[in-house]
């Protein structure tokens, strides 16, 4: 495995690409880091511990702590996530943007323009909104005092706020697309997964005091680790997997020239949706907790209750998480996803499944095997988001494993390597692989 990491060093084209993308991303992390001016970040930090299982929580899991520290990255990528998801909704229901997407590359061209003018609409709107809900804070009890999170509140540091938080997701915008166009790998997924791995460490560390101290058995390493690996396996296993369905194209004479003839196969993959449907159901099932602990004053009992039946720690929290999850599986990949256009292509270039009639019958079966891989991948889903609830609470487990983060991690890294992969190969080096080759996910 060393050979293969030294094969990329010599490879120039391979080499810059690989140095450019860690240079642009020690200088989002170095950005992660610059304080929005006119936030007391003791007070803000100190708010976030007690409120980090909300929804603030889990967008400051995908900017990597920036919101926590109040910084210039706060946004981070995820205005354009936002943009980028709402494009593809409107591409399913908007006549205009479906024939974008069927434009091919200027049509492709004209949906990223639309997608950076919404990034900029949505970071002006959610900038406010950060604003609006920093100032409400108030003081907030930090080491025994009170301190208040903005120094000088008013429409000066509205304002202030909009215009730096916008620009600062900008920016990482930019770098996303600069490390997608001349980096290794796709650079917004990039931005998303050092944002997350930036916490690592810090888990790291904890988890070895807690040891030391005896939180943590020694004895539930060894067991721990393996089932770490285990679940590791489980998360690539399900990534890379795919129901291929044969198919295969009529000969035709064009001239003097005989086309098609040959068989090939359309992968289905199991998790086609991706983490898409935890993103979602994690943001709708948080919203109501999230409302009630901002425009609810005082210490409401019917909130109070509300908040206790939707903890995570509560089995009514976790059934609907998990069937929010598995609706959100079937939904996104519907959207994503069209049977109908699928066969219509096929029958077009004389494609056709062995045993099934061209178009209307060959779009049912197509959807009836996509029908039945989702449950597999949306249960898997479901598995992995609850998982940390079920290591902290019930196995008694001192440390946060699974989640989000963990799919998000594990895809984009297969991902990077097989791009990697594509450029050793193309250059006559070995793959990271002996047998076989790293499959794309796309």
């Amino acid at each position: 495995m060393i050979e293969k990491f030294r094969s990329i060093f010599k490879i120039p084209e391979l080499r810059k690409r690989v140095l450019f993308t860690l240079a642009l991303l020690v200088v989002y992390r170095v950005g992660g880091h610059v304080p929005v001016p006119g936030i007391n970040g003791a007070a803000l930090k100190a708010w976030f511990e007690a409120n980090k299982q909300g929804l603030f929580g889990l967008y400051d899991l995908f900017v990597g702590g920036s919101l926590e520290r109040a910084t210039i990255f706060a946004l981070g990528i995820m205005p354009n996530v936002s943009a980028s998801i709402i494009l593809q909704l409107l591409t399913a229901v908007v006549p205009y943007f479906e024939r974008l997407q069927k434009e091919g590359e200027e049509g492709r061209k004209k949906i990223t323009q639309y997608t950076r003018y919404g990034t900029v609409v949505l970071a002006l709107i959610q900038g406010y909104g950060i604003a609006i809900f920093l100032q409400g804070l108030g003081a907030v009890q930090s080491g025994g005092q009170a301190l208040g999170v903005v120094m000088n509140p008013g429409y000066g540091f509205m304002l202030k706020t909009m215009i730096t938080l916008t620009a600062g997701t900008v920016f990482v915008m930019w770098l996303g697309e600069q490390i997608t166009e001349r980096g290794i790998g796709n650079g917004i997924s990039l931005i998303i997964t050092a944002g997350i791995i930036a916490e690592y460490p810090g888990n790291a560390i904890s988890t070895v005091r807690q040891l030391m101290s005896g939180t943590l058995q020694i004895y539930m390493v060894a067991p721990l680790l393996a089932f770490m690996v285990l679940v590791i396996a489980g998360v690539i296993a399900i990534t890379q997997g795919q129901r291929r369905i044969p198919v295969q194209y009529a000969k035709r004479i064009v001239g003097r020239r005989v086309y098609g003839g040959q068989s090939t196969h359309i992968p289905l993959r199991v998790n086609t949706a991706g983490v898409i449907p935890i993103i979602f159901a994690q943001s709708l099932i948080m919203l109501p907790s999230t409302f009630l602990a901002l425009a609810v004053p005082g210490n409401q009992a019917w909130a109070e209750a509300v908040n206790a039946f939707l903890s995570p720690t509560a089995p009514l929290y976790n059934i609907l998480y998990i069937a929010i999850i598995i609706f959100f599986s079937y939904f996104y990949t519907a959207i994503i996803f069209n049977p109908v256009d699928l066969a219509d292509n096929m029958k077009k270039y004389g494609g056709f499944v062995p045993g099934i009639r061209p178009g209307k019958k060959t779009a049912e079966y197509i959807d009836r095997i996509l029908t039945r891989i989702t449950l597999p991948g949306g249960v898997f889903l479901a598995a992995i988001a609850v998982l940390p609830v079920f290591l902290i609470e019930w196995a008694k487990v001192p440390f946060y494993f699974g989640g989000t983060g963990l799919l998000i991690t594990v895809g984009v890294t297969l991902d990077t390597l097989q791009q990697i992969e594509s450029h050793l190969v193309m250059r006559h080096y070995d793959g990271f692989m002996k047998k076989g080759r790293i499959r794309g996910r796309r």
